[in-house]
């Protein structure tokens, strides 16, 4: 059997990876449009881009309006500053948020229309290159041919996707990372590891998407807890960059699995944050399907040394379940109920969360097979974990 492994161009990586990415980044046009949010600029994270394009003769222009999980709105608005600014070319400087609005941003600046209109259509045709430059270790998406933005007008978290979605320019430098708090780097880093172990366990599987996906699962539960709790540690924020990146161009190329896909209807409609809507879901989702995937989810136990080359793949599978939900409990990771959501309000959106969940596709590639009564199951038992 033969398959497709799909990376960014360019991957810079590890301490200095900015620096070595000059060139290729102010080669890439005339004048970029940077897309990132108040915070990030407020860090002056962004200021160490702008320094670099200013060093190297380039032209930029800021849209920080990317204040939470990216929506048409924020894409419409970036394409003002696109237009009237004249840019040629996009960097996205921050997590999944300025990321995912980035990358709409280029297809609406080539087709027109609405981002909006791309729901259910594979991305076509030439974008304007694009850089990309985490300041978190989770999303992946430097590495990914998907974005994620919110139609505000059916509160649907669409998930969009095409190869011209592929960053040409990817740089994971760790210095962007030290000045994310606990909270952040918990939610970012256990959305990679739902990035990793759904691509290790998902029916899309392949030997290269293995190879990365373990070795990332493996970083992040060395090293995330150090992260979390000592947020200067640059040895641990530098694995902790690379484990994201990993994650990210093995789910790029298996998928992600049910834990995504149910994991954006909370997001949509409570105003949950990516990382940590999938963080609540993670040990309830994987209790649910481990089965039918037993000797996928005992090779990650292994791998992280909570089970045995002996052991029974179950026992062994069950031995991985309960160690994320251990990191999840070290992370902090609330409950619907400890986030502030009405319970009332949560079962009523349980029959549109499960159509959207399935709509997206991702828990088809889960290896049980999941009907709108499973999804629905997990939704009510994840409730009742929370109470």
């Amino acid at each position: 059997m033969s398959h497709q492994f799909i990376m960014p161009k360019q991957i810079f990586y590890g301490e200095g990876a900015l620096e070595q990415a000059s060139a290729a980044i102010a080669g890439c046009g005339k004048k970029a449009l940077i897309v990132t949010g108040p915070v990030v600029v407020k860090l002056d994270n962004v200021g160490a881009v702008t320094k670099l394009l200013q060093d190297a003769g380039a032209e930029y222009a800021v849209f920080d309006g990317v204040t939470g999980e990216p929506t048409d709105r924020m894409v419409d608005a970036g394409l003002v500053i696109w237009r009237r600014e004249q840019c040629d070319f996009l960097i996205a400087v921050g997590g999944g948020s300025p990321i995912d609005a980035m990358k709409a941003i280029g297809v609406v600046a080539v087709h027109g229309g609405s981002i909006n209109d791309w729901y259910g259509r594979e991305i076509t045709g030439d974008l304007p290159p694009m850089v990309v430059i985490p300041t978190t270790s989770g999303t992946g998406s430097e590495a990914t041919w998907f974005t994620i933005i919110t139609n505000t007008q059916t509160s649907v978290k669409m998930l969009l996707k095409g190869r011209p979605l592929m960053p040409d320019i990817a740089v994971d430098d760790p210095r962007f990372t030290m000045t994310a708090p606990p909270a952040i780097t918990a939610a970012t880093g256990l959305d990679a590891l739902c990035h990793a172990a759904e691509s290790y366990t998902s029916k899309k599987a392949q030997p290269m998407t293995d190879t990365m996906a373990v070795s990332a699962v493996k970083r992040i539960f060395q090293y995330l807890p150090e992260c979390y709790l000592h947020g200067d540690d640059a040895a641990a924020r530098v694995q902790m960059s690379l484990a994201a990146l990993e994650a990210g161009i093995a789910f790029n190329n298996a998928s992600v699995t049910v834990i995504h896909g149910m994991s954006r209807p909370i997001g949509a409609l409570f105003h949950v944050p990516h990382g940590v809507s999938n963080a609540m879901l993670l040990p309830t989702c994987f209790e649910y399907v481990y089965r039918e995937a037993a000797d996928r989810f005992a090779g990650l136990a292994r791998a992280i040394g909570a089970a045995g080359e002996q052991e029974p793949d179950l026992e062994a599978a069950q031995k991985f379940i309960r160690a994320c939900r251990q990191l999840c409990e070290l992370c902090h990771i609330p409950t619907l109920k400890e986030y502030g959501i009405d319970r009332e309000k949560f079962f009523e959106s349980i029959p549109k969360m499960t159509e959207d969940a399935l709509a997206s596709g991702s828990p088809a590639n889960t290896r049980r097979e999941l009907s709108a009564e499973d999804i629905r199951t997990m939704y009510e038992s994840l409730w009742q974990e929370s109470a």
